[in-house]
């Protein structure tokens, strides 16, 4: 039963891998198996940590765990859908670049500062993450992304940003900071109330 978060965690490599071979080889119904399939990668994302919370397994190491396989997955996904939807990239480029560049620097400044991954599940990128799964579906159901690529994007610079105030705001390495107020709190020495749902 303990190993049920690992294997949800994994099982987005996996998932990422097929999303690319379809998107690739372009089978009958093939935007319709990678929405479901994207939609059932998004679940194993929400329910892996609150499972490993609820059974009291929800550690240091798998929480660094979740948060490369989140990375994996999103820009496996972003593969998938600049093959399926190449104008998707074409008429975004500089915006996903600038996403991108905030989210590699965020990175950056954590293992320059604490030689280690970001994992601060932060609860506004989570909600980042909905827009981004959004924004994803509607693309490569439709073609097009009207209002929600804006969205994704404008969020993604908001929430980059707070990853890097946040890391810059403490003093040692932390999972789980829910947001900058809660940075400010750990910084003087304060505890944290973390949600058992989301954070916990």
């Amino acid at each position: 039963m303990k190993k049920i978060p690992v294997c949800l965690i994994y099982s987005r490599v996996l998932i990422g891998f097929i999303i690319i071979l379809l998107a690739v080889l372009r089978p009958v119904h093939c935007r319709a198996i990678i929405i479901f399939l994207i939609a059932i990668g998004l679940l194993t994302d929400i329910f892996d940590g609150i499972i490993a919370r609820r059974m009291g397994i929800s550690t240091e190491k798998l929480r660094r765990l979740d948060s490369g396989i989140d990375q994996v997955f999103w820009i496996m996904i972003l593969i998938a859908t600049c093959i399926i939807s190449p104008a998707f990239y074409q008429n975004h480029t500089a915006q996903l670049t600038i996403v991108l560049a905030l989210e590699g620097f965020a990175y950056l400044l954590c293992f320059i500062k604490f030689r280690r991954e970001v994992a601060t599940h932060a609860i506004l990128s989570k909600i980042w993450t909905l827009t981004i799964c959004a924004t994803i579906i509607q693309t490569i159901a439709t073609g097009n992304t009207d209002w929600t690529f804006d969205l994704c994007y404008y969020l993604g610079i908001v929430t980059r940003l707070e990853i890097i105030f946040i890391l810059l705001i403490i003093r040692k390495w932390a999972n789980d900071v829910p947001s900058v107020y809660h940075a400010i709190l750990l910084r003087q020495g304060k505890e944290i109330k973390r949600n058992k749902w989301f954070n916990g």
